[in-house]
């Protein structure tokens, strides 16, 4: 189920270094997530698919996970720890947030170090569920110089880390970069904040030192082991030495090529996991029930809402990412390029290679408001209105002229009406209110209903001051309800303004 709120970031003091953490969820079992070769914590809610997969994982266990030390958003000087050192960490987080034992989950490089925490601390685990690892990530029976070539690679690997060029989305997450266009240049930027090039550098060369066979026959949690059988980075065999080490391990294997758990079949894993851990499954699949209400509003204010709750400003995370929600709800659902968007967003810059990934950053705050809602590909980008309401559409839908006029709650994008995409939207606006507003204001006097016309007068007489028919329509309801001194008033402005418009008529050339 959806979180109302992201959890809050803690920081685990631990051997002068603070460890940073989240713990949400409820429920009778506790998992403690031992992170991947880097992550961070915070920025992994801004993308999709991990927040769906965290709101599962928090619709039936209390959940922690946390940056390992040198990663993400725990403190990042210093040396990164080894492997015995990492264990102690996690001892230290656990003993912070107050839990005594858990279920492990150790994804890719935290299955080593899951390991040989239940080897060390037997009683502070529940049971062991690792994913898309094994007890050595490297083959045991590696000769030497393939290893070598492996450790040779690793700073051209880890100069790509968080550039245009890094490998890392489309080669563990084909599925997800396949889907989603935007998500690479999204991960390049999460690979910035997950670790610096050093650190990579430093966490590559341990993970393949990595190697736990020796202790593993002496773990008899039960343990759930998953894994793809078409994994491209660490290959389905090291699961199946890991289970054979294993007193008490059962191996599930699922087709699919991705690393990244959030990538691919996500589902098939987890129902795996939440029956081991719970005994039974009952959290919606990810992606399944009740889509939230998403609404935004344009006319008169902007304001987006999530099942009636307005979004607050600093949610966008930025301005522009509010500025490119109005040009998608401008554009109506159809295509806005990205090079249009690119100088919306970015009028000064002129090297427009380095805009495609500020862009993805921009998309994705908007895709993170709206839980969803916005298609995109390589040329355009647009805005989904089968997940997403406005408004504007309801406005342009309406039939009746009450309908029509209750719609209409002021002019499109106020705010925005000296940018010129706002035009046409508020020209349509327009056109759809106005007359329907001099018909229903028509209605309404001759029912005496002189409060409401006065009501629709004034709002047409805001759109265009020389409205003779809005002015008239002002002092005759004032007229008739006996507002005398306001019927003078009113009438003051019409002579005002149609003083005005004849004093420029010369200047236009008539007679």
């Amino acid at each position: 189920m959806p979180l109302d709120a992201l959890p809050t970031t803690r920081f685990a003091p631990a051997r002068g270094a603070r460890l940073a953490y989240q713990v949400f969820g409820s429920g009778e079992h506790t998992v403690v997530a031992i992170p991947p070769t880097a992550q961070n914590i915070e920025l992994s809610w801004e993308q999709p698919a991990v927040r769906a997969m965290l709101e599962r994982f928090g619709s039936f266990c209390r959940y922690l996970h946390f940056d390992k030390r040198g990663t993400g958003c725990s403190d990042r000087n210093g040396r990164i720890a080894d492997l015995d050192e990492r264990v102690d960490d996690l001892r230290a987080v656990m003993d912070h947030a107050g839990i005594e034992h858990a279920h492990l989950f150790g994804n890719s490089e935290g299955g080593p170090m899951s390991l040989l925490f239940a080897s060390t601390y037997p009683h502070r685990v529940d049971r062991l569920i690792l994913f898309g690892t094994g007890a050595t990530l490297l083959p045991p029976d590696q000769p030497e110089s393939d290893r070598d070539a492996y450790r040779s690679g690793i700073p051209a690997y880890a100069a790509r880390w968080g550039t245009e060029d890094s490998p890392v989305a489309r080669g563990m997450a084909p599925t997800l970069s396949a889907g989603d266009p935007d998500f690479p240049a999204w991960h390049q930027r999460y690979e910035r904040y997950a670790a610096s090039q050093d650190s990579l550098m430093e966490l590559l060369e341990l993970s393949m030192e990595a190697d736990v066979r020796e202790i593993a026959p002496t773990i008899h949690h039960p343990t759930l082991i998953l894994h793809r059988t078409s994994d491209r980075v660490i290959p389905v065999e090291r699961a199946r030495e890991l289970a054979a080490l294993l007193p008490n391990a059962r191996l599930i294997e699922q087709p699919g090529e991705d690393h990244f758990s959030y990538s691919g079949d996500v589902d098939g894993w987890m129902d795996e996991f939440e029956r081991f851990v719970t005994g039974a499954v009952h959290s919606q699949p990810i992606g399944a029930g009740r889509r939230p209400t998403v609404r935004i509003t344009t006319l008169g204010r902007f304001a987006v809402e999530i099942d009636g709750d307005q979004v607050p400003v600093a949610d966008w995370g930025s301005r522009r990412a509010r500025q490119l929600c109005k040009r998608l709800v401008a554009a109506r659902g159809w295509p806005v390029t990205r090079d249009e968007l690119f100088e919306l967003l970015w009028p000064d810059e002129t090297d427009r290679r380095r805009l495609g990934a500020r862009l993805s950053v921009q998309l994705s705050g908007v895709r993170r408001v709206l839980r969803g809602g916005v298609i995109a590909n390589r040329v355009s980008v647009r805005l989904d209105l089968d997940e997403v309401d406005t408004d504007l559409e309801d406005l342009l839908r309406a039939e009746d002229d009450a309908a029509i006029v209750a719609a209409y709650a002021g002019d499109f994008l106020p705010e925005d009406r000296y940018e010129s995409w706002t035009a046409p939207a508020r020209a349509q606006a327009q056109a759809r209110f106005v007359p329907a507003a001099r018909r229903e204001a028509q209605r309404l006097l001759q029912h005496q209903a002189y409060a409401e016309v006065v009501a629709i007068a004034s709002r047409l007489r805001d759109i265009d001051r020389y409205d003779e028919d809005a002015h008239r329509l002002l002092f005759t309801a004032l007229h008739r309800a006996g507002a005398v001194r306001e019927a003078e008033q009113a009438k003051a402005a019409y002579d005002a303004a149609m003083a005005e418009l004849i004093g420029d008529e010369p200047a236009t050339g008539q007679p």
